[in-house]
């Protein structure tokens, strides 16, 4: 069956072609298993509750008749605003108006969350843009330039709430910096969501093709019911493709967790229990309660423009599992930096159980990508990351500091997860307080953080280290818990180049030399000379050489560092190899230049890195080329269990016998620096 829906028409009708719905809602109550329901052009100002599932094969699929045409939105238009005070305007607006759910009466709140200023979920939106909330009328009445933003010229476009209780009213105060407002598209967040079922197990459901935007939705940490403008809650199967989403408060798309009601939000509520253990707890409650390969996860997200949201892109945890995120652009997260915790990136997964993260462009955000916990069978491979990092105008300070990004951090994992065939351009390529990484194939022309650091629980005095799950091999069950021992990586054919550090990046490293902690050691060198210290695979074994049993309580083996593999690798501009990688081309003579540049308005890059590369490095490397992941014993293979060779690049180009070094089987497309 065919449903149509044409916001449009004066009176709703049956669904048919010639009288067609006029809310998308109306034909998400009706339809069923194998229905498609194709929505004409324009603005749908609702909240769609898919209410029916599909089944494997036979999806309900929502599709936009024209591409981005059909734009689903959680805001309103207003048009009743009154002349207040200079470039001060104001609306009043009957709290009925809202609902059940006041975006401007709740506030951004939960467990990672950093109150440094009131955030509501709320938000006033000039010509699509999100405008920035202060907290006194007084710096609505004279704006000042908030210093974190990325857009500080449009930071001085304030707005501030207030509830006039007597009236019971929303009372919104705006800076609109001459405009008039009435002139102007303006709309404020009303709704939670856009497109996300109120039920969990809503299976099978693709999105195609849609606007998604402006939701006041709440903040998701992996302890809390994920909220996002587009979500499949808890469910299998979801595809969501072609779709733009942005101007979220907190998440565009979800693929996040479940309500758990006596553990939501758990550390921030009754705080004498760490964040850290409630997640703990999260998990285990989730395994108990159906989390599995066979009823959660498997969903697609592909071909989406993803940008300008608060807190993520794309978010989730135990959700997400066994999903496939590949050929999306997301850019310019969190650049506002009105909202500020540990959960925030372009994406930002907790338990990427055997995800895969391909040909994605990410650039423009305080963080590229997060892979938080159970990065156990997670890819990231054919990706371009640069720009992730915190603008050049920001104030020196031990704040500021805390928030400076990378292109990938991969939190307290134990692998594996595999990274190969990417170009990594922000000065900080990969945080990594983590172990069981393998990096093949890639340019990383950024440094390696805060490796062998940052896996505790940040107490001053007490040991607080953080245990973590690993599982099954390709499933979701718990195999046991585990501390991080840091090592367990491997480097092969990668190509490493020092860039030239922006002046305040030089200060960073200066700073750090008084305020050094235990999260970041803010390292901007290049290259696994960071890895120095670590054993090779020969030198760790020995240790086993001999009676390991009570006996070994004398030596500190079972909780020493892991070995590291490093090999093929390829140094430039006084990239520093590890002191034990076997025979390193290093080549400090040419001055190597490399940057993002788009041609012909598709992704690339402007190097001259391939006039200087050796022809020949390492063979074509496979599975059985890696030892595998020590703590999950699981070999870096496909999410089937299948074997992978890595005879293929950036480009989906098949490598010869005789490889080069970096993620472009030849140097020719390489020249070309076009994706």
């Amino acid at each position: 069956m065919v449903y149509y829906v044409n916001g449009s028409v004066e009176t709703s009708g049956n669904g048919s072609k010639e009288s067609p719905f006029k809310k998308i809602q109306m034909a998400a109550d009706v339809a069923v298993a194998g229905d498609e329901i194709i929505v004409a052009p324009g603005i749908y100002r609702e909240y769609v509750n898919p209410k029916n599932a599909g089944e494997e094969g036979k999806p309900i699929v929502y599709r936009s008749e024209q591409i981005k045409a059909a734009h689903i939105t959680g805001a309103e238009s207003i048009k009743n605003w009154e002349k207040f005070e200079g470039d001060v305007w104001v609306t009043r607006i009957k709290n009925s108006f809202f609902g059940d759910y006041n975006p401007y009466k709740t506030l951004v709140s939960g467990d990672w969350f950093i109150a440094y200023m009131i955030a509501h979920t709320g938000d006033v939106f000039l010509n699509e843009k999100s405008m920035y909330e202060v907290t006194s009328l007084d710096s609505v009445k004279k704006p000042e330039v908030f210093i974190p933003s990325w857009d500080q010229e449009f930071s001085v476009y304030t707005w501030y709430t207030e509830q006039d209780e007597k009236n019971d009213e929303t009372v919104i105060y705006a800076n609109f910096q001459g405009k008039n407002p009435n002139e102007e598209n303006v709309e404020i967040s009303v709704r939670q969501d856009c497109f996300l079922p109120e039920a969990e197990g809503i299976n099978y459901i693709t999105l195609s093709g849609f606007k998604v935007s402006k939701a006041a939705t709440q903040w998701a940490p992996p302890t809390a019911y994920q909220d996002g403008m587009i979500g499949p809650h808890w469910s299998k199967g979801w595809v969501i493709e072609d779709c733009e989403v942005y101007e979220s408060k907190c998440s565009g798309i979800s693929l996040g967790k479940y309500l758990q009601p006596q553990n939501n939000n758990k550390w921030s509520k009754i705080v004498v229990k760490d964040g850290a253990q409630t997640e703990r707890e999260c998990i285990c409650q989730a395994q108990l309660e159906g989390w599995s390969k066979e009823r959660i996860g498997s969903h697609t997200i592909r071909r989406c423009e993803i940008h300008d949201c608060g807190q993520t892109g794309i978010v989730g945890h135990l959700g997400g599992v066994f999903s496939v995120i590949e050929d999306n652009h997301i850019h310019h997260i969190n650049n506002k930096q009105n909202l500020a915790g540990a959960e925030i990136g372009g994406i930002k997964m907790h338990a990427a159980i055997d995800c895969i993260y391909r040909r994605n462009h990410i650039h423009h955000c305080t963080r590229g990508m997060w892979l938080d916990w159970q990065a156990q069978g997670t890819r990231v491979t054919q990706s371009i990351f640069h720009d992730n990092t915190l603008p050049k105008e920001y104030n020196m300070n031990e704040k500021s500091i805390g928030g400076v990004g990378e292109d990938i951090f991969i939190e307290v994992s134990h692998g594996p997860t595999l990274v190969d065939n990417n170009i990594f351009l922000s000065e900080r390529a990969l945080k990594l307080p983590t172990q069981g990484v393998a990096m093949l194939h890639n340019i990383i022309a950024g440094s390696f953080v805060s490796v062998g650091i940052g896996t505790n629980n940040g107490t001053p005095n007490i040991p607080s280290a953080r245990y973590t799950p690993y599982h099954l091999q390709h499933r979701t069950e718990i195999a046991g818990f585990m501390t991080i021992l840091h090592g367990d990586d491997k480097f092969f054919n990668n190509i490493f180049i020092q860039q030239d550090m922006r002046p305040y990046l030089k200060d960073v490293m200066d700073f750090t030399k008084t305020h050094f902690n235990d999260w970041d050691d803010h390292n901007l060198e290049t290259g696994t000379n960071i890895f120095s210290k670590y054993p090779t695979y020969e030198e760790w074994k020995e240790q086993f050489n001999c009676y390991c049993g009570m006996g070994s309580v004398t030596t500190d083996r079972y909780y020493d560092k892991l070995p590291v593999w490093t090999k093929g690798n390829l140094y430039f501009n006084g990239a520093v190899p590890s002191v034990k990688e076997e025979s390193p081309f290093v080549d400090n003579k040419n001055k190597i230049f490399i940057k993002y540049e788009e041609k012909d308005g598709k992704p690339g890059i402007s190097t001259n890195l391939y006039d200087f590369i050796p022809e020949a490095n390492l063979g074509i490397l496979n599975t059985d080329s890696l030892e595998p992941a020590f703590e999950s014993e699981q070999k870096y293979e496909n999410p089937d269990g299948s074997a992978i060779t890595f005879d293929t690049d950036i480009l989906g180009q098949k490598r010869s016998g005789k490889t080069i070094a970096g993620p472009f089987a030849n140097k020719a497309d390489a020249q070309k620096g076009l994706f």
